[in-house]
């Protein structure tokens, strides 16, 4: 064997002990995880979204006990408390919601299917999602 040949590339198994922390995935497949834990996060709030809308819509009282809900809390959790709930589950909806638009479109339109618009898309799906959530946020605690 000469020296000239081209050396192969090694390919191993992740450690997860020592390997995790220097592994870097891409932006792409950073979107593609979160995609699947924001749908986890709308899945266990569920139960929440049920209790939001049956006591939003039941009658007049139980809209006055929502809305004070948000400001000075219902029962062990404060208000602020609850507002990061619903936070969490608008940015896991807006999210999602992007994410999954991002993945249609790559299986319908087979030439978006390259590295480059892997990346472009997935980073203008953060930035849309994270734009949303930081104005309907704004707009949950009161700043306009």
């Amino acid at each position: 064997m000469s020296d000239t040949t081209k050396k192969r590339p090694e390919f191993r198994n992740i450690n997860p002990i020592s390997d995790l922390t220097t592994y870097r995935l891409p932006v792409a497949a950073k979107l593609s995880i979160l995609h699947r834990a924001s749908g986890l996060v709308m899945f266990f709030l569920l139960p929440f979204v049920i209790w939001l809308l049956d006591t939003s819509i039941t009658s007049e009282y139980s809209y006055a006990r929502f809305t004070a809900a948000f400001n000075t809390g219902a029962g062990i959790f404060p208000g602020w408390f609850i507002k990061l709930a619903v936070l969490a589950l608008i940015w896991s909806y807006l999210h999602h919601f992007c994410a999954g638009l991002r993945h249609i479109w790559m299986d319908v339109s087979h030439k978006s299917v390259n590295k480059e618009f892997g990346k472009t898309s997935a980073l203008a799906c953060f930035a849309i999602s994270l734009l949303l959530t930081a104005i309907l946020g704004a707009k949950l605690f009161g700043l306009y």
